[in-house]
């Protein structure tokens, strides 16, 4: 198990870019780092990557890119030219996909390169909806088989609830990054998330990094939020 302590990741959900910038200033970004995903993206473009990255944050551009192989290669590689820290991948577009995106980062230099990170399964979805979906086997079970298909494929680590961390950190090597959204305080609200856990109880599964979105985001007071979640790392 490792014993550096998780960083936070934000989450930020707002409706528009001035709102993003507003927000900022909230934070510490030697405290935490941020993420921006599909919506702000689409209307705003790598402008508002540049601003985000201009106040000292580093930024992961969650698109969960899902396509065929070159397609995927090609997306990974303007992300990584944009500078952003992290980026993120569908493990269900197959090895083939993630294996060309990784080589396409390959040739990026390593200290701009950004980490490739695979998705699982999202955390708003349960047993019964994947298998409304088509799927035979539980979450867990497709979890952990996509994890291992991630790491063969090179990839730095996965996203995935903390409900399926502790057999993951049994199986696969100790730098293999965990990255674990559904990260709520016993207080907040559980919003559209269905597989959720504590700070404390997925910092003990082994995450590495807890995305947290609108418990602090729309906190009155989102710097001492963020805190409260720190505290609750130091704590756990």
């Amino acid at each position: 198990m490792k014993s550096v302590s998780p960083k936070i990741i934000v989450a930020l959900d707002h409706a528009n870019e001035q709102e993003v910038l507003d927000f900022l200033p909230k934070l510490d970004p030697k405290l935490c780092h941020v993420k921006i995903g599909s919506i702000l993206f689409t209307h705003y473009g790598p402008s508002l990557i540049e601003k985000i990255m201009r106040r000292g944050f580093k930024l992961f551009l969650d698109l969960k890119f899902h396509d065929i192989p070159q397609t995927v290669a090609g997306a990974c590689r303007s992300a990584a030219e944009l500078g952003v820290w992290m980026v993120n991948v569908h493990v269900s577009g197959g090895a083939a996909m993630m294996s060309a995106a990784r080589d396409a980062l390959e040739i990026i230099p390593t200290s701009r390169r950004p980490l490739l990170i695979g998705v699982t399964v999202l955390t708003s979805l349960n047993d019964d909806d994947v298998q409304q979906i088509g799927f035979v086997d539980d979450v867990a079970t497709i979890v952990n088989r996509y994890a291992h298909l991630a790491h063969q494929a090179g990839l730095d680590g996965v996203v995935c609830s903390a409900h399926e961390l502790s057999l993951l950190r049994q199986n696969l090597p100790e730098d293999f990054i965990f990255v674990v959204p559904g990260i709520r305080l016993k207080s907040d609200s559980i919003g559209d998330q269905k597989r959720i856990m504590t700070p404390q109880a997925a910092i003990a599964s082994g995450a590495d990094y807890l995305v947290v979105g609108r418990p602090i985001t729309q906190a009155k007071n989102p710097q001492e939020a963020l805190l409260q979640f720190l505290n609750s790392e130091c704590n756990g």
